[in-house]
Protein backbone atom coordinates (compact mmCIF):
# COMPACT_ATOMS: atom_id res chain seq x y z
CA UNK A 1 0.00 0.00 0.00
CA UNK A 2 1.30 3.56 -0.93
CA UNK A 3 1.52 6.55 1.24
CA UNK A 4 -1.17 8.17 -0.49
CA UNK A 5 -3.42 4.97 -0.07
CA UNK A 6 -2.64 5.15 3.59
CA UNK A 7 -3.02 8.78 3.54
CA UNK A 8 -6.51 8.40 1.71
CA UNK A 9 -7.13 5.39 4.35
CA UNK A 10 -6.58 7.59 7.42
CA UNK A 11 -8.33 10.52 6.05
CA UNK A 12 -11.30 8.38 5.33
CA UNK A 13 -11.60 7.06 8.89
CA UNK A 14 -11.08 10.27 10.50
CA UNK A 15 -13.95 11.82 8.56
CA UNK A 16 -16.18 8.51 9.97
CA UNK A 17 -14.99 9.08 13.51
CA UNK A 18 -16.09 12.92 13.35
CA UNK A 19 -19.29 12.31 11.56
CA UNK A 20 -20.26 9.94 14.00
CA UNK A 21 -19.16 12.22 16.84
CA UNK A 22 -21.24 15.07 14.93
CA UNK A 23 -24.16 12.52 14.77
CA UNK A 24 -24.01 11.26 18.49
CA UNK A 25 -23.25 15.28 19.97
CA UNK A 26 -26.90 16.22 17.53
CA UNK A 27 -29.07 12.96 19.01
CA UNK A 28 -28.20 13.95 22.56
CA UNK A 29 -29.06 17.59 22.14
CA UNK A 30 -32.25 16.39 20.10
CA UNK A 31 -33.22 14.28 23.42
CA UNK A 32 -32.30 17.11 25.64
CA UNK A 33 -34.32 19.76 23.81
CA UNK A 34 -37.30 17.17 23.50
CA UNK A 35 -37.07 16.75 27.65
CA UNK A 36 -36.79 20.29 28.34
CA UNK A 37 -39.33 21.74 26.18
CA UNK A 38 -42.00 21.85 28.17
CA UNK A 39 -39.86 23.38 30.79
CA UNK A 40 -39.09 25.77 28.39
CA UNK A 41 -42.43 26.86 27.96
CA UNK A 42 -43.95 26.93 31.63
CA UNK A 43 -41.78 29.72 31.62
CA UNK A 44 -42.22 31.70 29.10
CA UNK A 45 -45.67 31.47 30.03
CA UNK A 46 -45.31 32.11 33.66
CA UNK A 47 -44.46 35.49 31.97
CA UNK A 48 -47.78 35.83 29.94
CA UNK A 49 -50.18 39.09 30.34
CA UNK A 50 -53.10 36.76 29.01
CA UNK A 51 -55.77 35.94 31.16
CA UNK A 52 -55.83 32.15 29.75
CA UNK A 53 -52.49 29.86 28.77
CA UNK A 54 -51.70 30.15 25.34
CA UNK A 55 -48.19 29.52 23.93
CA UNK A 56 -47.10 31.77 22.67
CA UNK A 57 -48.09 34.64 24.50
CA UNK A 58 -49.39 38.18 23.09
CA UNK A 59 -47.09 39.95 25.44
CA UNK A 60 -45.51 39.79 28.69
CA UNK A 61 -45.87 40.79 32.51
CA UNK A 62 -44.81 40.04 35.86
CA UNK A 63 -48.54 40.23 36.88
CA UNK A 64 -48.49 36.55 37.23
CA UNK A 65 -46.07 36.30 39.93
CA UNK A 66 -47.53 39.53 41.54
CA UNK A 67 -51.09 37.48 41.83
CA UNK A 68 -49.32 34.01 43.23
CA UNK A 69 -47.75 36.22 45.91
CA UNK A 70 -51.02 37.26 47.25
CA UNK A 71 -52.60 33.35 46.72
CA UNK A 72 -53.94 32.40 50.32
CA UNK A 73 -54.78 29.12 49.13
CA UNK A 74 -51.63 28.53 47.74
CA UNK A 75 -49.90 30.07 50.60
CA UNK A 76 -51.64 27.31 52.89
CA UNK A 77 -50.33 24.97 51.13
CA UNK A 78 -47.14 25.64 50.88
CA UNK A 79 -47.29 26.29 54.71
CA UNK A 80 -48.66 22.50 54.63
CA UNK A 81 -46.21 20.64 52.42
CA UNK A 82 -43.26 22.21 54.43
CA UNK A 83 -44.71 20.72 57.63
CA UNK A 84 -45.33 17.71 56.44
CA UNK A 85 -42.46 17.07 53.93
CA UNK A 86 -39.92 17.89 57.24
CA UNK A 87 -41.82 15.99 59.85
CA UNK A 88 -41.80 12.81 57.29
CA UNK A 89 -38.25 13.66 56.36
CA UNK A 90 -36.76 13.55 60.02
CA UNK A 91 -39.60 9.95 60.66
CA UNK A 92 -38.40 8.39 57.46
CA UNK A 93 -34.45 8.72 58.31
CA UNK A 94 -35.24 7.83 61.97
CA UNK A 95 -36.63 4.36 60.93
CA UNK A 96 -34.90 3.85 57.59
CA UNK A 97 -31.07 4.10 59.15
CA UNK A 98 -31.74 1.15 61.97
CA UNK A 99 -33.91 -0.57 59.38
CA UNK A 100 -30.89 -0.75 56.86
CA UNK A 101 -28.53 -1.59 59.47
CA UNK A 102 -30.33 -4.42 60.15
CA UNK A 103 -30.94 -5.63 56.91
CA UNK A 104 -27.18 -5.16 55.88
CA UNK A 105 -25.59 -5.93 59.13
CA UNK A 106 -27.63 -8.97 60.95
CA UNK A 107 -28.55 -12.12 59.67
CA UNK A 108 -32.50 -12.94 60.80
CA UNK A 109 -35.30 -15.18 59.11
CA UNK A 110 -36.67 -13.64 55.79
CA UNK A 111 -34.56 -10.96 55.87
CA UNK A 112 -34.94 -10.22 51.94
CA UNK A 113 -38.43 -11.03 52.46
CA UNK A 114 -38.97 -7.98 54.92
CA UNK A 115 -36.15 -6.14 52.27
CA UNK A 116 -38.71 -6.41 49.90
CA UNK A 117 -41.49 -5.69 51.73
CA UNK A 118 -39.74 -1.99 52.42
CA UNK A 119 -39.19 -1.45 48.78
CA UNK A 120 -42.82 -2.54 47.82
CA UNK A 121 -44.26 0.75 47.96
CA UNK A 122 -41.92 1.44 44.95
CA UNK A 123 -44.06 -0.86 43.09
CA UNK A 124 -47.55 -0.85 43.84
CA UNK A 125 -49.42 2.03 41.48
CA UNK A 126 -50.25 4.68 43.65
CA UNK A 127 -53.59 5.06 43.31
CA UNK A 128 -53.92 1.73 44.43
CA UNK A 129 -51.76 2.44 47.70
CA UNK A 130 -53.50 5.89 47.96
CA UNK A 131 -56.91 4.19 47.81
CA UNK A 132 -55.34 1.36 50.63
CA UNK A 133 -54.78 4.26 52.89
CA UNK A 134 -57.78 6.04 52.33
CA UNK A 135 -59.48 2.73 53.82
CA UNK A 136 -57.47 2.48 56.62
CA UNK A 137 -57.20 5.98 57.62
CA UNK A 138 -60.98 7.09 56.95
CA UNK A 139 -62.40 4.65 59.54
CA UNK A 140 -59.61 6.05 62.37
CA UNK A 141 -60.13 9.53 61.86
CA UNK A 142 -57.16 10.70 59.97
CA UNK A 143 -58.28 11.63 56.77
CA UNK A 144 -57.96 15.05 56.26
CA UNK A 145 -55.57 15.61 59.46
CA UNK A 146 -51.84 16.27 59.31
CA UNK A 147 -51.06 13.01 60.96
CA UNK A 148 -52.77 11.02 58.08
CA UNK A 149 -51.02 13.00 55.57
CA UNK A 150 -47.39 12.29 57.55
CA UNK A 151 -48.22 8.59 56.99
CA UNK A 152 -49.08 8.47 53.71
CA UNK A 153 -45.98 10.46 52.64
CA UNK A 154 -43.98 8.35 54.82
CA UNK A 155 -45.12 4.92 53.41
CA UNK A 156 -44.39 6.28 49.96
CA UNK A 157 -40.65 8.16 51.29
CA UNK A 158 -39.23 5.47 53.50
CA UNK A 159 -38.71 2.95 50.57
CA UNK A 160 -35.97 5.71 49.02
CA UNK A 161 -34.33 6.50 52.15
CA UNK A 162 -34.05 2.57 52.91
CA UNK A 163 -32.57 2.13 49.82
CA UNK A 164 -29.73 5.05 49.63
CA UNK A 165 -28.92 4.40 52.74
CA UNK A 166 -28.60 0.43 51.83
CA UNK A 167 -25.99 1.37 48.94
CA UNK A 168 -23.78 3.09 51.51
CA UNK A 169 -23.95 0.41 54.09
CA UNK A 170 -23.02 -2.19 51.44
CA UNK A 171 -20.26 -0.24 49.43
CA UNK A 172 -18.51 0.20 53.02
CA UNK A 173 -15.93 -1.18 54.78
CA UNK A 174 -17.26 -2.83 57.60
CA UNK A 175 -13.51 -4.19 58.58
CA UNK A 176 -13.29 -0.20 60.75
CA UNK A 177 -15.89 -1.21 62.93
CA UNK A 178 -14.70 -4.83 62.88
CA UNK A 179 -11.87 -3.48 64.53
CA UNK A 180 -13.50 -1.07 66.92
CA UNK A 181 -15.04 -3.66 68.74
CA UNK A 182 -12.47 -5.90 69.17
CA UNK A 183 -10.61 -3.14 70.92
CA UNK A 184 -13.74 -3.11 73.17
CA UNK A 185 -15.31 -0.28 71.81
CA UNK A 186 -19.38 0.00 72.55
CA UNK A 187 -22.03 -0.31 69.75
CA UNK A 188 -22.99 2.87 70.31
CA UNK A 189 -20.00 4.28 70.24
CA UNK A 190 -19.09 2.82 67.16
CA UNK A 191 -22.13 3.96 65.40
CA UNK A 192 -22.14 6.81 66.20
CA UNK A 193 -17.89 7.47 65.02
CA UNK A 194 -17.28 5.03 62.62
CA UNK A 195 -20.81 3.93 60.78
CA UNK A 196 -22.30 7.13 60.67
CA UNK A 197 -19.68 9.21 59.20
CA UNK A 198 -19.41 6.76 56.57
CA UNK A 199 -23.22 5.81 55.62
CA UNK A 200 -23.65 10.03 56.08
CA UNK A 201 -24.05 10.64 51.82
CA UNK A 202 -26.41 8.06 51.64
CA UNK A 203 -28.76 9.71 54.75
CA UNK A 204 -27.81 13.07 53.11
CA UNK A 205 -29.24 11.58 49.85
CA UNK A 206 -31.90 10.07 50.99
CA UNK A 207 -33.25 12.48 53.65
CA UNK A 208 -33.25 15.39 50.69
CA UNK A 209 -34.81 12.41 47.94
CA UNK A 210 -37.81 12.12 51.11
CA UNK A 211 -38.62 15.73 51.00
CA UNK A 212 -38.96 15.52 47.46
CA UNK A 213 -41.16 13.24 47.11
CA UNK A 214 -43.30 14.00 50.29
CA UNK A 215 -43.27 17.85 49.29
CA UNK A 216 -44.13 16.53 45.22
CA UNK A 217 -46.54 14.03 46.33
CA UNK A 218 -50.01 14.25 45.06
CA UNK A 219 -52.12 11.15 44.30
CA UNK A 220 -52.33 10.37 47.89
CA UNK A 221 -52.36 13.63 48.85
CA UNK A 222 -55.88 13.45 47.33
CA UNK A 223 -57.10 10.74 48.69
CA UNK A 224 -56.01 11.45 52.23
CA UNK A 225 -56.60 15.20 52.20
CA UNK A 226 -59.58 17.09 53.08
CA UNK A 227 -61.78 20.39 53.04
CA UNK A 228 -59.80 21.57 56.07
CA UNK A 229 -55.99 20.90 55.03
CA UNK A 230 -54.72 20.33 51.66
CA UNK A 231 -50.91 20.24 50.27
CA UNK A 232 -49.57 22.40 47.53
CA UNK A 233 -50.44 20.00 44.74
CA UNK A 234 -53.38 19.63 45.72
CA UNK A 235 -53.94 23.51 45.85
CA UNK A 236 -52.71 23.46 42.36
CA UNK A 237 -55.09 20.79 41.13
CA UNK A 238 -57.65 22.55 42.57
CA UNK A 239 -56.98 25.41 40.99
CA UNK A 240 -56.29 24.06 37.32
CA UNK A 241 -60.40 22.69 37.83
CA UNK A 242 -61.58 25.75 37.69
CA UNK A 243 -58.84 27.89 35.25
CA UNK A 244 -55.99 27.72 33.51
CA UNK A 245 -54.01 30.94 33.90
CA UNK A 246 -50.27 31.87 33.49
CA UNK A 247 -50.07 31.73 37.62
CA UNK A 248 -50.14 28.18 37.89
CA UNK A 249 -46.91 28.44 35.07
CA UNK A 250 -45.52 31.08 37.96
CA UNK A 251 -46.04 28.91 40.39
CA UNK A 252 -44.70 25.91 38.44
CA UNK A 253 -41.81 27.14 37.84
CA UNK A 254 -40.83 28.59 41.39
CA UNK A 255 -41.36 24.50 42.38
CA UNK A 256 -38.57 24.20 39.12
CA UNK A 257 -36.47 26.13 40.89
CA UNK A 258 -36.67 24.43 44.21
CA UNK A 259 -36.12 21.32 43.24
CA UNK A 260 -33.11 22.65 41.37
CA UNK A 261 -31.79 23.90 44.39
CA UNK A 262 -32.08 20.66 46.21
CA UNK A 263 -30.30 18.68 43.09
CA UNK A 264 -27.25 21.27 43.55
CA UNK A 265 -27.47 20.59 47.47
CA UNK A 266 -27.05 16.67 46.49
CA UNK A 267 -24.41 17.54 43.97
CA UNK A 268 -22.86 19.61 46.35
CA UNK A 269 -22.91 17.70 48.91
CA UNK A 270 -22.66 13.89 48.00
CA UNK A 271 -22.13 13.98 43.85
CA UNK A 272 -25.41 12.94 41.88
CA UNK A 273 -23.17 9.75 40.38
CA UNK A 274 -23.77 8.55 43.89
CA UNK A 275 -27.73 9.00 43.87
CA UNK A 276 -27.84 7.07 40.38
CA UNK A 277 -25.04 4.12 41.83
Amino acid sequence: MTGRHIYSHFRGDSFKAGLSRTSSICALLSVYLFLLAPLLVIVVMSFSNEPTLRFPPAGFSLDPYRVLLRNDDFARGLVVSLIVSLIVTALVVAAAVPAALAIERRDFPFKRAIEGFFLMPLLVPTVVLGLGLLLVLAPAGLRGTFTGLVVAHFSIAFPYCVRTVLMSLHTSDISCEEAAAVLGAKPAYVFRRITLPIIMPGVVTGSLMAFIVSFDESVLSMFVSGTAISTLPVEMFQYLEVRADPVIAALSVALIGGSMIIVMLIERLVGLRFVVR
